[in-house]
């Protein structure tokens, strides 16, 4: 388990391009977090360490985004996800089979699902306005 403290949303972008250099064509990441914790933000440093140049957006309304790059990230938004259907439906595995690399905000509403696909789990805790604790497992 390594555990981080920012202090600023520039910080929690920063820490998500870092992350990406250490992760396999394929991986998975199950984000946990409330509303406003800095999910979206760590996504952005993610896309940007992975080569990917297209702006990063919440993906609420989408389900997925995708973003092209010399490594390929598709960042999906589970709020409204439940099954195993509706999952495939979204083209979460044919994400994963491709060697994109695969975020899923609100990971807990198919925790179960998920977990046969070996995650690394972030959960990113809100401490104050600017401050987060950002825990990560199974890197």
């Amino acid at each position: 388990m390594e555990e981080y403290i920012t202090h600023s949303r520039e910080e929690t972008v920063a820490l998500g391009r870092r992350l990406a250099d250490r992760l396999a064509p394929g991986a998975l990441i199950a984000f946990t977090g409330g509303l406003g914790a800095g999910k979206t933000a760590f996504c952005q440093g993610l896309a940007e360490g992975l080569g990917c140049t297209d702006p990063v957006s919440s993906p609420t309304f989408a389900i997925v985004n995708y973003y092209r790059g010399p490594r390929p990230f598709a960042h999906f938004d589970l709020y409204r996800i439940h099954s195993e259907t509706d999952l495939a439906a979204a083209g979460f595995y044919d994400y994963l089979d491709m060697g994109a690399i695969v975020a899923a905000e609100w990971s807990e509403n198919c925790a179960g699902i998920l977990a046969q696909e070996n995650p690394i789990m972030i959960d990113i805790q809100r401490l104050d306005d600017t401050t987060r604790r950002i825990t990560i497992r199974n890197l």
